[in-house]
């Protein structure tokens, strides 16, 4: 498990729910190679509204016809590993927008698995 207290990077990535990677979402290969890279966590977060460089605004109201709706990628760990991770990026985003901010961890704790819970990797803990 990684350890993280003090100051950090927040990479945070926004791209189309819609936009892909070989077939997968991208949101979802970010995260999974965020997550072959060691980074200290990722989240996605879905929004409901939104525009970027093309100025068209995405909405989820209703009567809209626009689907696309905006998703954030949300990673913290240290300066070097986030910053290791960017040349990923490049790869894999090529509409969005990407962006660094210095930060500060002050908790980061695992859930304890209880015995007969799955782990991260779906194993049964004993």
């Amino acid at each position: 498990m990684t350890r993280l207290t003090g100051r950090a990077l927040r990479l945070t990535v926004f791209v189309g729910e819609h936009d892909t990677w070989h077939h997968k979402p991208l949101y979802s290969e970010i995260v999974h190679r965020a997550h072959a890279a060691g980074l200290a966590g990722a989240s996605v977060f879905h929004g409901i509204e939104g525009y970027g460089a093309s100025s068209l605004i995405h909405t989820s109201r209703l009567l809209s016809l626009s689907e696309d709706l905006p998703v954030a990628i949300v990673i913290v760990d240290t300066e070097e590993r986030v910053r290791a991770f960017l040349p990923q990026l490049d790869e894999l985003v090529s509409e969005g927008l990407v962006t660094i901010d210095d930060c500060e961890v002050i908790r980061y704790i695992g859930r304890a698995s209880k015995p007969g819970e799955s782990d991260r990797k779906g194993k049964k803990q004993p």
